[in-house]
């Protein structure tokens, strides 16, 4: 399509100059006394284009001459940006390969033609398209890939060496991001070897912007577990979970791992509750958390009256037909409860033995209903209850401390030999 629109213009100039120059009689009359030179207009405009033309060229030519030793410099700092950035894919490649050793010469190498492109820039003048943010960009790159290198072959003090190069190389404001990427590797890898005080100071020197990106988060909740900081741990984890950094299961189950952390560090009761008030309303009405909060308050000799106000809520969703909790959670709840069970008010045991009676066959609540009974010295009541769940119960503890509680119903009532029959199958357990 090109060819013919170019073979149509060509056709549409000849035919206007046919019709500008064909009928032309036009002269042009040329004085030089004592002499009269009379030239046709046509030869006259062919003259002078010939001529227009001959200055032209004459021109370009002569710039081209002396030009040749300005593109002479030119070819030669390009021969020289070409190998640098050829020795910088090698390094790369090598790294990735993991030959770290030919990845450092490599590197080296781009660092050397890099420093002699910029003198030979600096002699001649602006002969490159090779920036100085481009250059800048270059230096710490290669200087990077020397250090990860280094990092590899637990070469530290190469490692920091270019290190600090990459740093002071990517201090120009062209070379932000670069100088981000080398703070995130050097955060990463302080992690590495396990120093996270070092891995949190590099990621608090990060910009804003910088310290709130998916990669930093997950960094700092790495470091801030190392240092063992649940607080702050959580409310990383919180972040990361709000940026979707992780699956929906898996960002719960971070979180109420760090949850059931910050809860075990708590050493009084003043300090669980203030732990417990740090978490959010989600995270407070996970059962697991709880359930645990409770037993670690009861554990610490806290008021108990606060641990069955956290663990009612649980005991209603627990109670209800079609109930979210599974039955190791059910019998977490019904461990928590039993060691409440000496100091238990009217209306919990008035709740477990409604919550039974509409359960009859369910043997986890048989057994907390055998246990309160036997608290009580409801014997008989007691001793019915617990056999019925000795045959039905599927938690070993659970299982072993029923048959426990029949074995002293059993001395209780001087009955040797049901006695003896249920400490065997307590001991079977």
């Amino acid at each position: 399509m090109r060819a013919a629109l170019w073979l149509l213009a060509l056709f549409a100039v000849a035919a206007a100059s046919a019709l500008f120059a064909g009928n032309n009689q036009a002269v042009v009359t040329i004085f030089w006394p004592p002499h009269r030179v009379d030239v046709s207009f046509n030869l006259m405009v062919l003259v002078l284009v010939a001529l227009f033309t001959l200055l032209y060229v004459a021109l370009r030519a002569f710039f081209a001459v002396f030009s040749l030793p300005l593109e002479a410099k030119r070819w030669r700092a390009q021969q020289k940006e070409r190998a640098m950035y050829g020795a910088l894919m090698d390094a790369l490649a090598h790294q990735l390969a993991g030959r770290y050793i030919r990845a450092t010469r490599s590197a080296q190498n781009a660092l050397a033609q890099e420093q002699s492109l910029g003198l030979l820039t600096e002699h001649s003048g602006q002969v490159t398209s090779h920036s100085a943010a481009r250059s800048s960009q270059l230096q710490s790159l290669a200087h990077l890939l020397v250090a990860e290198s280094a990092q590899s072959l637990q070469n530290k003090p190469l490692r920091d060496q270019h290190l600090q190069a990459a740093l002071q190389s990517s201090m120009p404001r062209h070379a932000q991001e670069v100088r981000e990427g080398v703070q995130f590797r050097a955060a990463r890898w302080a992690l590495d070897d396990r120093d996270a005080g070092a891995a949190l100071d590099l990621l608090t020197q990060l910009p804003q912007g910088a310290a709130r990106r998916t990669l930093a988060l997950r960094m700092k909740l790495r470091a801030t577990r190392q240092l063992r900081q649940p607080l702050q741990a959580l409310e990383t984890a919180r972040l990361l979970a709000k940026h979707r950094a992780f699956s929906p299961s898996a960002a719960q189950s971070i979180v109420r791992g760090l949850a059931l952390e910050l809860l075990n560090d708590a050493h009084d009761p003043s300090q669980l509750q203030q732990a417990w008030m740090s978490l959010d309303e989600s995270e407070r009405a996970m059962p697991e958390l709880v359930i645990h909060a409770a037993s670690r308050l009861m554990a610490l000799h806290g008021d108990v009256n606060i641990a069955r106000g956290w663990l009612l809520q649980v005991w209603d969703s627990a109670m209800q037909p079609r109930s979210e909790i599974n039955d190791s959670l059910r019998i977490k709840l019904i461990g928590v409860l039993e060691s409440d069970l000496a100091s238990m008010d009217a209306t919990w045991l008035a709740r477990i033995e409604a919550a039974q009676n509409g359960r009859p066959r369910d043997a986890n609540l048989q057994y907390l209903a055998g246990m309160a009974c036997l608290n009580r010295q409801l014997w008989g009541k007691a001793r019915q209850l617990l056999s019925q769940a000795a045959l039905g119960l599927q938690d070993a503890g659970l299982h072993r401390n029923a048959w426990r509680a029949l074995a002293v119903l059993a001395e209780q009532r001087d009955d040797a030999e049901a006695a003896a029959h249920a400490y065997k199958q307590a001991a079977q357990l």
